[in-house]
């Protein structure tokens, strides 16, 4: 995967040092696209993560996608994508992906073939 920030963002990154301030509210899962191994790239300024993803812009496919807390299929489905609507993907773990519509959320797995193609 490739590309810059601005190639896969519309809204404002990050840039120079960052630094937090005191103490955040974790937020509930599922809410922010945030974990404790790793964080969307937007969040860096608010949230600390172990890793900063700059996401890759995906399409969700033509039945839409549902998100789930947990990269498994009997995991309740606690929102759910439109076709054609944005998805950032943040990570990939076999047949599961991990993203968000936005760094605004909500966040989690999806399987991958609920995305388009990528295009080359």
């Amino acid at each position: 995967m490739s590309g810059t920030a601005r190639d896969t963002t519309d809204y404002a990154v990050p840039e120079g040092v960052l630094g937090l301030k005191g103490p955040v509210e974790r937020p509930a899962p599922g809410t922010l696209p945030l974990r404790g191994d790793l964080a969307h790239m937007a969040l860096a300024g608010t949230h600390l993560a172990a890793h900063y993803v700059i996401p890759h812009a995906r399409t969700v496919g033509d039945a839409g996608a549902g998100l789930r807390l947990t990269p498994r299929a009997d995991a309740e489905v606690f929102a759910t994508l439109p076709a054609g609507s944005r998805f950032e993907l943040l990570d990939v773990a076999g047949e599961w992906v991990w993203g968000c519509p936005g760094p605004q959320g909500p966040s989690g797995w999806c399987r991958a073939s609920d995305l388009a193609p990528a295009e080359a």
